[in-house]
Parts: C-alpha cells; structure tokens; sequence
C-alpha cells in the first residue's frame, strides 16, 4: 500500500517538521470520485493522545491491508486519507520534558510556547464574515477566504495547515482533542461575542449526525457510565448523546472546524477524546480500544449523501467551480451552504437519508436540477448523481451589424 510522507517546514528555528501519511492504494493525489478525507492531532501540545491515536491508525490500515482485511480493503479502495499525527510537535516536546507543567491548562509555564499553544484557535474568523453577511442579507455563504483581510500574525504551522486544507478537496476532517469526553460540531463561534449561546450552521442536522456517528461508536461517549469531566451536571454530555455544538458550550473565535466549513467544501468537527491531558502512557491500548471503530466509522461516513460528474453537454470536458446547491425536501430554500466541483469537474456533498433536490449552475451554462431520495446504504460509495449541462448559445452577430461595426470604426479613424 502506498504511503506519502509531507512535510512543512517553518522559517522560526523553533519550528520542527510536520510530517502527514497520505493513505490510498494509489499514489495520485485529488483521485477522480475518491473523495479526501483528513485526521489531525496534537493541536495543543499538551495533548498527545490524538497523536498517538493517529500513528496507531496508520499502522493498523497498514497491517490489516496486508492480512486483506475486507473492511480496511473497502475502505482503501473508496477513500484518499490524510493523517497528520501532530500539528504542533513543539508544543508536544515543551510539554513532555517541562517538569513545572499545568497538564490541564493551554499555558504551560515555559514562556516561548505560550504564544505557541492555541493553533486550533489561530484560523481566520470567518464567522465574522458571515454573520456580517447574513445581517445584511447578502446571499453569499461559502468559500469566504478571499473576502477575510486582516493584519493578525499567524503561526507558521496555522498557514502550513490552512494552505494544506485549501490545496485539496477534503470532504471531510475531524481533530482530535483532550480534556473532555464529546464530539463537538460547528459553530464555533457564537454571534454575539463572548456568550455561550447555540449557534447553528447552515448544516446543523447534517454535522450532528456526523458527530453522533463517532459518539455513538464510541466506547463510552455516548453512554451514562462515566461522571462528566468538569464535575458538574452542565456538561453531562453523555446525556445529549455525547455531542455538542461548540458555541453551546464555549465560543472560541478563530477555530479550525469553522475555517474548515466556511473556506473550503470539508465539513469537520472536533473531538474531544479524554477528560485528562496528557494521560498515563499505559492506558493508551484502552484509549485505542475505545476509540477504533469510532475512528473507521467516521472514516466510512464520507461516503454518505451524493457526488457525480458535472460535464459540458457538448465538449464533454469537466466544469470545474459549479455551484451545487441542496434543498431538504421539507424547506422551501436551499441549505445556505453550496459546494464547488474541483478541477476533474467531481463534486460531494455530504447529507444523511432523506429526500432532496440537488441544483446545479455554472457560469455560462443553464441550470440543472434533479431530486433524488439518499439511502446511505451503500458503506463505500455515495449516491452517484451525474449533471451535464447545457451550454449558454451565444448569439452571432448578423451581417449587417458587423457592416454597422466596420462604418463605426471607420468613422472612428477619420
């Protein structure tokens, strides 16, 4: 099985290698109707356990590739992985051999990685963006990045990820975290700055199906055996079904799972994998008990909902940047959040079972639409829903007004 190792590297001396594996039993990347789904971990320093978590899914996909195991074949065949084990592997050093470590804080005492701490708060807030839009009432909702400007300093790893996260068409992404037990979906952030309030995403019903499937297949996430982790009944999270929506919980400006949904096609979400940061080396083969068939069923969910080809009717070439709009059978309007076909002209959209109607439009070709009825029962394959569109005649002009053109021109030069 082919495996691609990437890496980035900053200007600051500080700054070691990133290095991601890139998973496929083929070596091309953006492969045609193989949708891109990515794993980051290690965000804050002080909270390896994604990172080994990573490594350890890495290597099971490799073993059981070679023992052909049929669902990690399945798998294989039908989906482009991208692992990034840690973000931050500064971070991770400071806090595995500073002695005088808060290990449940973002600040560690050591003063060079204070600033370094919080990448996954360091993204453009794009929320901003759109809620300035939605107040006034500009129908604009997606792919906001070129209309972001401001003069903060970003970390070199939070422009090495973000450039990542914009090179290719991901489908879907998850981080993973520590210091609680949830899945965690957008928004992030809330609209009024500094309040906990619910703040929903164009696609709320879709991102928390998406969370309650890694909740629901984990080990204890959604479950009442374990106390909540703060303590108190406020965050009792295993008893809405191990999910929250981040703003409901705390509103952070600048999050990565935002950036994700308002940048980009990729829906991704964040979890929150145990209740102490930095636990005990030996619990790891628990952790990674808990969290296995959370991590490929989560992998699978890619695969739900729709994606197609979208050619030119007369050429035959792909469209790349059609717009791809969906409504819910049950709304009058469309989700407020369309995606953009890619260079080959393929396009995903990740929904849960229902009926929808799926719009598409270009620049210089009529519109097409189609309703179809998602069943999600295929596990490696979402519903094929091809369009070719038509393109927009031109017309010619006549032979008389090019004689008008010429006299005009003529005219022109006396």
């Amino acid at each position: 099985m082919p495996t691609v190792l990437r890496g980035n590297r900053g200007d600051n001396d500080m700054i070691r290698v990133n290095l991601g594996l890139f998973l496929s039993l083929e070596w091309q990347l953006n492969q045609l109707m193989k949708p891109e789904i990515k794993y980051i971990g290690n965000i804050h320093g002080n909270e390896p356990l994604g990172r080994e978590l990573l490594i350890r899914l890495a290597d099971y996909l490799c073993e059981a590739f070679n023992e052909k195991d049929k669902e990690v074949l399945q798998l294989l065949n039908s989906t482009s992985i991208h692992i990034l084990p840690t973000m931050n592997p500064d971070g991770f050093n400071i806090a595995l051999n500073t002695v005088i470590l808060v290990k449940n804080s973002l600040d560690f005492i050591n003063p060079r990685i204070i600033a370094r701490c919080c990448f996954f708060r360091d993204f453009p807030e794009l929320d901003e963006v759109f809620y300035e839009l939605e107040k006034l009432r500009v129908p604009r909702f997606d792919h906001l990045m070129d209309l972001f400007v401001d003069d903060k300093e970003r970390q070199p790893e939070t422009v090495a990820v973000g450039r990542w996260t914009l090179s290719l068409p991901f489908v879907l992404s998850a981080s993973l975290h520590e210091g609680d037990l949830v899945a965690n979906y957008p928004f992030d952030s809330a609209v009024e700055e500094g309040v906990s309030a619910y703040s929903a995403s164009p696609d709320d019903g879709t991102f928390r199906w998406l969370a309650q499937t890694y909740a629901a297949n984990h080990a204890h996430m959604a479950k009442n055996d374990h106390p909540p982790c703060d303590g108190t009944s406020e965050d009792a999270f295993a008893r809405q079904g191990g999910i929250t929506n981040g703003a409901k919980w705390y509103s952070v400006s600048g999050g990565m799972q935002d950036f994700n949904y308002l940048a980009t096609n990729a829906m991704e979400i964040t979890l929150e994998l145990s209740c102490e940061k930095m636990p005990e080396g030996k619990l790891l083969p628990q952790f990674w008990n808990d969290n296995k068939k959370a991590l490929m069923e989560y992998m699978f969910a890619v695969h739900s909902g729709i994606k197609g080809l979208i050619t030119d009717a007369v050429t035959g070439e792909p469209i790349s940047e059609a717009v791809v709009w969906i409504r819910n059978g049950t709304d009058p309007m469309p989700i407020r959040h369309p995606v953009t076909s890619w260079l080959l002209g393929d396009y995903y959209r990740i929904l849960p079972a229902g009926q929808y109607e799926v719009i598409v439009n270009a620049e210089g070709y009529k519109p097409a639409a189609r309703n179809v009825t998602v069943t999600n029962k295929v596990r490696d394959s979402a519903m094929i829903v091809d369009f070719v569109l038509e393109p927009i005649a031109q017309e010619q002009p006549t032979d008389v007004e090019i004689a008008q053109l010429v006299d005009a021109l003529r005219q022109q030069q006396e």
